[in-house]
């Protein structure tokens, strides 16, 4: 429920910006997502309780009113698991897909074990399992 007092405090759609969409779709059905192409220009996932996008990278820029500078763009996205075997099967994953492994799992400072990798247009993507969060039956994450 929204009040007068501003938005609400959820993210409803991420989209990616790509180089070729094809590419990209191929790269995240073999990660495991599912998804579809309703034009063959944009790309849609649901991914729990919010919509997962991917469209052409000067498409985006243009509609969200920004020069691409083409480096990375200060954001990474996460995908948090139960296990450190799961960060380890997700990252796994990765280089059969068409992605880059950046950071194998390991053990973190903060407690907790990850992993990251690159999507086939180098957006960065961590694999986390945090001992402290739980992640419900349908997937989402919830803070202590």
């Amino acid at each position: 429920m929204r009040d007068d007092h501003g938005m609400e405090q959820r993210i409803s759609l991420i989209t990616l910006g790509v180089a070729d969409l094809g590419r990209a779709m191929d790269f995240y059905e073999a990660m495991g997502w599912q998804g579809s192409s309703p034009d063959g220009d944009v790309a849609f996932y649901q991914a729990g309780g919010m919509v997962f996008a991917l469209w052409d990278r000067a498409k985006l820029a243009q509609d969200s009113g920004v020069t691409d500078s083409g480096g990375w763009g200060g954001m990474t996205l996460a995908h948090n698991v139960r296990s450190p075997a799961e960060v380890d099967a997700v990252i796994d994953q990765v280089e059969p897909a068409g992605g880059r492994v950046v950071r194998a799992g390991a053990e973190m400072s903060w407690g907790g074990y990850s992993g990251a990798f690159c999507d086939p247009d180098g957006h960065p993507w961590e694999v986390a399992h945090n001992p402290r969060w739980t992640i419900d039956e349908e997937g989402r994450v919830l803070l202590p």
